[in-house]
């Protein structure tokens, strides 16, 4: 589907995707870019990468801007800017996070401050991205937020235990802003299982055929799994909010 044409399904909207320049954000940002929408990049870095990001997506229209999902002030300004340059803003994808190893069983090497972090990473930051966006997608009539979870919420197999903790705050976020926020804004979490990009510190190639091997599918995720269905989401599950559809080739089996 070609995003210059007006049949194209997203044509006319706009998509806001906070981490839009890491793995999962960017294989999205062409997903969506593709089906019609402009798209913004949110990116705590300095703007001119990420605007070289946008600029090689297909269509027109898009831009990137600063902000910091741990930085509700940018976070706000960010929404500002969105509803000058762009005047709405329809689609909202949380992309962003980071994560690090830690054996569960190492209590003393998850410390309090890596604990804080990764909770202002995979829960405070997107509840207070949507919390800023909220006007703009309420306005639009048909909002829809996009979590990028994990299946580590519910099997608590991940990197580390409180990144696992996290997820699952973000999962009953999904139920409980999926509720309190509609008609006007759906909220639907993706979870996804290993993936191949470089979220994860460490995991080598290793690891991922060892993944792959114990996956029903038998092959790790890649981007373009998680970002066609979140496009899904914009498109085609119209009538689902409140949930979390796993993207995992069956891992949590």
């Amino acid at each position: 589907m070609s995003s210059s044409t007006n049949t194209a399904p997203l044509h006319g909207q706009v998509a806001v995707i906070a981490g839009g320049i890491g793995g999962i954000g960017y294989a999205t940002a062409r997903r969506l870019a593709d089906a019609g929408a402009r798209i913004v990049l949110l990116d705590r870095g300095s703007s001119n990468p990420a605007s070289q990001y946008a600029a090689q997506l297909p269509g027109t229209g898009h831009g990137a801007i600063r902000a910091s999902i741990d930085d509700s002030k940018t976070l706000r300004a960010a929404a500002d800017e969105v509803a000058e340059r762009w005047q709405r803003a329809d689609i909202l994808v949380n992309a962003a996070g980071f994560t690090k190893p830690i054996p569960h069983a190492d209590l003393d090497a998850l410390d309090d401050a890596l604990i804080d972090a990764l909770f202002v990473a995979h829960w405070r930051g997107p509840f207070a991205t949507i919390r800023a966006f909220a006007s703009l997608l309420r306005a639009s009539g048909n909002g829809l937020v996009v979590n990028v979870s994990s299946i580590a919420a519910t099997t608590g197999v991940g990197s580390n235990v409180a990144y696992c903790a996290a997820k699952a705050g973000i999962d009953s976020l999904a139920v409980t802003l999926g509720r309190a926020l509609a008609p006007a804004i759906r909220v639907i979490n993706v979870a996804p299982g290993v993936v191949d990009t470089a979220f994860v510190p460490g995991r080598d190639e290793n690891f991922n055929a060892r993944a792959a091997a114990a996956t029903p599918l038998k092959r790790i995720g890649t981007p373009d799994d998680i970002a066609v269905t979140i496009e899904a989401c914009a498109t085609t599950l119209r009538f689902s909010t409140g949930t979390v559809i796993q993207v995992d080739g069956g891992r949590h089996l």
